[in-house]
């Protein structure tokens, strides 16, 4: 059971994952291994921004964390790794740059004027505004 006053929780309930699965599907198809799930790698990246983790220990920290899991929609406690780190690289290639900023804009508008900064760099992509 999980504290349903957690932050991350209240903050997973918060985010419009149907906005992320409708501007990301363009980037999959059917063709080829299955692709992990759109939330489960958002997820991660808004984890990996939130508590300053390497791809390796996202990861890692995802399987030991059910808050983590819960955060990136799952409904069970998982006691395996979600995907390998370089899964990561390829979803941040895949979406481009155009969906960095989309993730980064939407923290913007849940955190408003306290997300404000100069420049910010989401991983391997640099944001200036």
């Amino acid at each position: 059971m999980l504290d349903s006053n957690d932050p991350l929780i209240a903050l997973a309930d918060t985010i419009n994952w149907d906005s992320f699965e409708k501007s990301f599907a363009k980037y999959y198809s059917d063709k080829g291994r299955p692709a992990k799930p759109i939330r489960l790698m958002v997820g991660l990246l808004i984890l990996k921004q939130l508590e300053n983790l390497s791809d390796e220990n996202i990861v890692l920290q995802w399987k030991r964390n059910p808050y983590y899991q819960y955060f990136c929609g799952m409904q069970e406690y998982v006691p395996a790794l979600p995907c390998d780190a370089t899964e990561l690289v390829k979803f941040r290639k895949r979406i481009g740059k155009e969906g960095i900023e989309e993730i980064f804009t939407m923290s913007i508008v849940l955190h408003g004027k306290k997300a404000y900064e100069k420049q910010v760099t989401f991983s391997t992509f640099r944001v200036r505004r």
